[in-house]
């Protein structure tokens, strides 16, 4: 299983440009494995709709439901690890609630992350999924 970041997510599910063909090809070869959206994800969604930041085809509880039932899709619930873990990242990393958690849910599933974010990016201590072949 790899873990989808936010964006990675919505570029998905929209069949965005923004996500490259190396990241589709990922998503792709991880279907069978699992593709773990953490669940601060969907508050993430719901928070850019209510900014303005994202539009939705749909009402938001709707693309939800329908982008949670993708194939592969698992979605991972904010444990008490998951939430501990976050508090506690090693090194330095921003203060992102939502990023940190992500993070932390990688880390306690012991999985990839992929991302596009540039401070998860050069974040070393999170396993990332390589973007390059």
């Amino acid at each position: 299983m790899i873990i989808l970041d936010t964006h990675i997510w919505i570029w998905w599910v929209h069949g965005d440009a923004s996500l490259t063909p190396r990241q589709n090809w990922l998503i792709e070869e991880n279907e069978t494995t699992g593709l773990g959206v953490s669940a601060i994800s969907c508050w993430e969604v719901a928070k850019l709709v209510e900014r303005g930041r994202l539009q939705l085809p749909r009402p938001t509880r709707e693309w939800l439901d329908q982008a949670l039932a993708y194939p592969g899709v698992q979605l991972l619930e904010i444990s008490p690890q998951i939430a501990v873990e976050s508090t506690e990242l090693p090194g330095q990393f921003h203060r992102d609630p939502a990023d940190q958690i992500i993070v932390a849910t990688a880390r306690i599933w012991g999985c990839a992350l992929l991302t596009s974010d540039e401070k998860i990016l050069n974040y070393p201590h999170v396993q990332l999924a390589s973007l390059t072949q």
